[in-house]
């Protein structure tokens, strides 16, 4: 093995959280505002984590545009799960939501206000008024269209205020587990190269999503799904993982999002006849039905031959008509967008879209809480680690993954809080803690394969984007489990060989390790 400088920090740490999003910011400042020591571990700076995407806005039943009541959240969110969410843990959110959007303003969350100086809400996809028969619910908290990047930014404040410890662009390789539980994990600090023990009597993980499986994608490059395949080379179960949702609105070409917002401002969906096709699939909630049926409604168009542009394969959205002073004041991140990456001034022409992978409801199955759920040799349930909970089901409901993380980071924080003994010492890390690890990155950053990762990587995402993507049957996913296991693109993977062995700010160093944390669960 080549010498790598490995440094044992222990810092007796009450609390250690892995990732920077929403849910990991909200859940770090708990702990530390109640006095926890808490370490923050994020292989990016947090501002640009990936809750920075999130445009839209939050939901909670306010009630500041019309009658709004917190059932009728629920009952909508159950629904749109496909009634596959789980209930309990969709009654807390949704009850939670008023107060944890009143607790953001107060944070400092710069909403956007009515003239009477209430948050203003706009109208989101598949929202409705007592139990879907009371018309279009207007449930959307929003800071213009950029309720995102106000919330991560308060939240990291926030943390900062509560000096939480932050260790950032250090890359954690996997959980160190001993009899069954999680003490600690083992890191790589990508400035100088150095390896890491952390040790924590709770660790929490918050590590994004897996949609850089697929070829198209509105993720950025770092969702690869660190967290499910240290959980999966850990011997704990993932549940839900082919849960998949395509939003409906990814820029033509480039896969970028564009937030179904601008249908709740009055934008619509035109095939290449000019139709407002959405008419006909869903009468009632039009262009604001939920992301699954207008995901699917857009691609039955364009397989049916009225897709739009020379190859007949994009929808269009319309924006042109609305009034420019709504353009600039609640949907400006948008234009912008749409200018950069198709070229289109949305007050005069339509914005070219195509359903693309957007969010996936699967990982690890917890409490709601965020006690995570596995079993003993007794059949019995047991808690090893602390990470997430399903709350979406099938389909995620539009703007309410900013309120899964508020809420269940500050339930998760909660019960850290009340179950944590103070002062209690921690246990001595087993002989080899992080062998494994130190061994496979030392094989990986010496590997003279004659296949590159970006190769690997691209073989199996268009395996998921042709097998497993927005229409599946059993015949196609029968053909992607064989091109995986078969044609042996994980295996694949041994072969695998590395320019840059330098362990000083290697920004390619990563890949490899993202292209086996996505690998992993495919070809479980």
């Amino acid at each position: 093995m080549s010498m790598l400088k490995h440094d044992s920090y222990t810092p007796g740490l009450g609390q250690q959280y892995n990732g920077t999003g929403g849910a990991g910011l909200r859940t770090a400042f708990g702990l530390a505002e109640a006095g926890l020591n808490t370490a923050c571990i994020t292989k990016l700076f947090p501002t640009w984590s990936h809750t920075v995407t999130a445009q839209g806005g939050i939901n909670a039943a306010l009630g500041n545009m019309t009658e709004d009541d917190w059932q009728w959240h629920m009952f909508d969110t159950v629904k749109g799960s496909d009634w596959l969410g789980d209930q309990d843990a969709i009654h807390y959110m949704c009850r939670e939501a008023p107060g944890s959007v009143a607790e953001l303003e107060h944070y400092g969350v710069p909403f956007s206000h009515t003239k009477d100086g209430k948050i203003y809400q706009r109208a989101i996809g598949s929202q409705s008024l007592n139990y879907g028969n009371g018309g279009q619910a207007y449930r959307c908290a929003a800071a213009a269209d950029c309720t995102n990047h106000s919330l991560l930014h308060t939240l990291y404040g926030q943390s900062l205020q509560h000096n939480t410890k932050f260790f950032i662009e250090y890359f954690v390789l996997d959980l160190i587990m001993q009899d069954g539980e999680c003490v600690g994990v083992i890191a790589i600090s990508m400035e100088d190269g150095t390896l890491h023990c952390f040790r924590a009597h709770k660790t929490v993980l918050a590590m994004g999503g897996y949609s850089r499986a697929y070829f198209s994608c509105t993720s950025a490059h770092t969702c690869s799904g660190d967290g499910n395949a240290m959980v999966a080379r850990a011997g704990l179960p993932l549940q839900d993982l082919e849960f998949i949702q395509f939003h409906p609105a990814g820029i033509y070409g480039a896969g970028c999002l564009i937030s179904e917002g601008c249908c709740g401002k009055g934008g619509y969906l035109l095939n290449s006849e000019g139709e407002r096709f959405m008419e006909r699939y869903a009468p009632t909630a039009k262009d604001l039905a939920s992301r699954d049926v207008v995901s699917c409604s857009m691609m039955i168009e364009i397989h049916e031959g009225r897709g739009a542009g020379p190859q007949k394969d994009h929808i269009r959205l319309q924006l042109s008509h609305l009034p420019p002073e709504i353009i600039h004041e609640r949907l400006p991140g948008i234009s912008k967008t749409a200018a950069i990456f198709s070229g289109i001034n949305v007050s005069k022409e339509p914005i070219p879209v195509l359903p693309t992978i957007h969010y996936n409801m699967g990982g690890i199955p917890t409490q709601y809480t965020g006690k995570v759920l596995t079993v003993d040799e007794n059949g019995k349930d047991k808690i090893p680690v602390r990470l997430r909970v399903s709350v979406h089901g099938t389909n995620r409901l539009g703007t309410n993954s900013l309120l899964d993380l508020v809420v269940f980071g500050h339930a998760c924080a909660h019960h850290i809080i009340e179950n944590l003994t103070p002062r209690k010492p921690h246990k001595a890390f087993p002989e080899g803690a992080g062998l494994v690890s130190v061994e496979f990155l030392d094989q990986i950053r010496n590997s003279n394969g004659p296949k590159a990762t970006a190769d690997i990587m691209l073989r199996m995402q268009k395996v998921m984007q042709c097998n497993a993507a927005l229409f599946c049957t059993q015949q196609s996913l029968d053909e992607g489990v064989q091109n995986i296991n078969q044609y042996r693109i994980y295996n694949s993977f041994n072969n695998v060989g590395i320019k840059d062995r330098s362990m000083i700010w290697n920004s390619y160093g990563p890949h490899p390790y993202d292209a086996d944390s996505l690998l992993t669960p495919l070809s479980q």
